[in-house]
C-alpha cells in the first residue's frame, strides 16, 4: 500500500492507542462508577482534541524534516479527516443518547458502556479501514462505488434530518430480548447477573451491544467519507481513531445540548453529498483539500450556529 507510514511511525501511534485506552481504563476503575460533570467532560474533550493537533502539527514537522513537498498537504487531509469524523461522531452520540434514554441507563454507568464501546469502535475501524485502503488500491473503480454511497446516504439522511427514530420496533433489540434472558434491573456495572440461581444477561450487556452494531452502521458512512479525503491509510487510520478516542468526554459534553443542535443532520447530510460528489468527480477533478476542510468547517460550524439562532419549535409553541 502507499502510505507515509513508516513501520516505526506505525508501531509508536500503535503504542500510544494502547497506552491511552489503558490510562482510560485505569482511570474508570479508580473512579468507580460516577456521572460525569460538564467540567470533568470538557477537560477530556480539550486533552483529546489537543493530542490530535499536536500528533498533526508532529507529523507535519516530521515530513517537512524529511524534504517531502507534500507536508503541508499531508497535515491538511489529516485535519479535514479529523474534522469529518468529528462531525459524523456527533450523530453517534445522538444516537447513543437515543439509546441510553429508552434503556434508562443511570448516569453512573454511561461512562462503562462508552469506553467498552470505544474500544470496540477502534478494533472494528482498524480492520476496516485497512481492507478498504487494499480494496481501494486493487479496485479502482470502488471509488465511483462509495461515492455514490455516500451521495444516497446524504440525500437519504436530508429527507431523515426531522424524523424521531423509535427504538420501541427496533428488530435487532427484539431478536435479542427473545433469544436472550434479561434482567429487568441493572446489577451495578455488571453484564451479567443471577436471580434464583439462573443467569441474566442485565440491561446493561444489551446497550454494549447496541453501541457496538450503531458504530458498525456508522463506520459503512465514515470510512468512505475520509477516503474521499485521502486514500493514505496511516493518515486515514490516525484521524479516524483520534477521532473515536475522544467520543466519550464529546458524548458527556454535547448530551445535554442534543435539541440545541436540531439541524445539525442537515449540515452533515450536506458533507457527505459534497465528499459523495467530490469522490464521483475524482478522476475529473480534484477538489483541493483546503476547500474540502473549509466546506466541512463553514457547512458543521453555520449549521451549529443556526440551531441556535432558530431554536426548535416545541409542541407548545406550535
Amino acid at each position: 500500500m502507499n502510505t507515509i507510514g513508516t513501520p516505526t511511525m506505525w508501531m509508536i501511534f500503535a503504542i500510544f492507542v494502547v497506552l491511552a485506552t489503558i490510562v482510560d481504563l485505569v482511570l474508570m476503575k479508580g473512579e468507580g462508577a460516577h456521572k460525569v460533570s460538564m467540567r470533568e467532560a470538557l477537560g477530556w474533550s480539550a486533552v483529546w482534541v489537543g493530542l490530535a493537533l499536536t500528533f498533526n502539527a508532529g507529523l507535519w514537522f516530521y515530513l517537512d524534516s524529511q524534504g517531502d513537498p507534500l507536508a503541508t498537504q499531508r497535515a491538511l487531509e489529516f485535519l479535514t479527516g479529523y474534522l469529518v469524523e468529528k462531525s459524523l461522531a456527533v450523530d453517534n452520540i445522538f444516537v447513543f443518547l437515543m439509546i441510553f434514554t429508552y434503556f434508562a441507563v443511570p448516569d453512573i454507568f454511561q461512562k462503562r458502556a462508552l469506553i467498552i464501546g470505544v474500544i470496540g469502535a477502534i478494533i472494528l475501524r482498524t480492520v476496516l479501514i485497512l481492507i478498504g485502503a487494499w480494496l481501494l488500491e486493487t479496485f479502482h473503480w470502488l471509488l465511483y462505488v462509495f461515492g455514490a454511497f455516500l451521495l444516497f446516504t446524504g440525500i437519504k439522511m436530508w429527507w431523515a434530518a426531522d424524523k424521531k427514530p423509535d427504538l420501541s420496533d427496533n428488530p435487532l433489540i427484539k431478536f435479542l430480548t427473545k433469544h436472550m434472558r434479561i434482567s429487568q434491573d441493572f446489577d451495578g456495572e455488571k453484564f451479567f447477573t443471577h436471580q434464583n440461581g439462573v443467569r441474566f444477561a442485565t440491561p446493561l450487556l444489551l446497550v454494549v451491544l447496541m453501541i457496538g452494531i450503531t458504530d458498525i452502521i456508522f463506520a459503512v458512512d465514515s470510512i468512505p467519507a475520509i477516503f474521499a479525503i485521502t486514500k493514505d491509510p496511516f493518515i486515514v487510520l490516525t484521524s479516524n481513531i483520534f477521532a473515536i478516542l475522544g467520543l466519550r468526554a464529546m458524548y458527556f459534553l454535547l448530551a445535554g445540548m442534543a435539541e440545541k443542535f436540531h439541524l445539525l443532520s442537515y449540515g452533515l447530510a450536506i458533507v457527505l453529498v459534497f465528499i459523495g460528489a467530490k469522490m464521483l468527480l475524482i478522476d475529473f477533478y480534484k477538489i483541493p483539500v483546503m476547500v474540502s476542510l473549509a466546506v466541512v468547517a463553514l457547512v458543521i460550524s453555520g449549521t451549529m450556529v443556526l440551531s441556535i439562532l432558530r431554536p426548535a419549535k416545541t409542541p407548545e409553541a406550535s
